[in-house]
């Protein structure tokens, strides 16, 4: 019996320890000179780790940058996020990303994700939408890392894909689902 106490406690400290780091994550507001420094560095990340990323970058109409997404959980989990998007090279807006979820879950990582749009129209509709919610107003199609994807291929069947990178952590498996991507206006 003292046993099954002792464990008891234990989950709830590891709970309440996720969940105090999460919320940490969650309260801290950077500034737009943080979020650039970090988009530039997970963009330079991303021409190194994902095969054909320069010609993905060529063809897309806009790029969704979330460096350092943190993601934790025990049971209860969720998932935060600050990045930028960019038209031609350029910054245009910046965007937070969160989500929650319930299930057998535990562990905490952090990880960069990029988001192409391929096609104008699925670009105007991100960039109009005040919460736009992955799975709900467009899928995300997510493509390994390793994967060679043509970029006719990506353009023709995904005109929305993500690419998710520099994984760092213990969680498995990194879904879009569910994420809802805010506007936001750094200092």
């Amino acid at each position: 019996m003292k046993t099954r106490n002792i464990y008891k406690v234990l989950a709830l400290v590891l709970c309440f320890t996720v969940a105090f780091s999460l919320f940490a994550t969650l309260s801290y507001a950077k500034t737009k000179g943080e979020i650039n420094a970090s988009v530039k560095a997970a963009m330079d990340r991303f021409k190194k780790q994902v095969k054909g990323s320069t010609e993905y970058l060529k063809v897309a109409k806009g790029v969704l940058v979330m460096p350092n997404i943190t993601k934790a959980g025990f049971v209860v989990g969720g998932k935060y996020g600050q990045g930028a998007l960019q038209v031609e090279g350029k910054t245009v807006s910046y965007y937070s990303l969160a989500e929650g979820s319930v299930g057998w879950q535990i562990g905490a990582q952090k990880y960069d994700m990029v988001i192409l749009f391929m096609t104008d129209e699925v670009l105007n509709k991100f960039r109009s939408s005040e919460n736009w919610e992955a799975g709900v107003d467009a899928e995300v199609t997510i493509i390994a890392v390793g994967a060679e994807v043509s970029v006719e291929t990506l353009r023709s069947q995904n005109p929305i894909a993500g690419f998710v990178f520099d994984q760092k952590g213990l969680m498995g498996g990194v879904s879009v689902k569910g994420a809802k991507f805010t506007k936001i206006k750094p200092e």
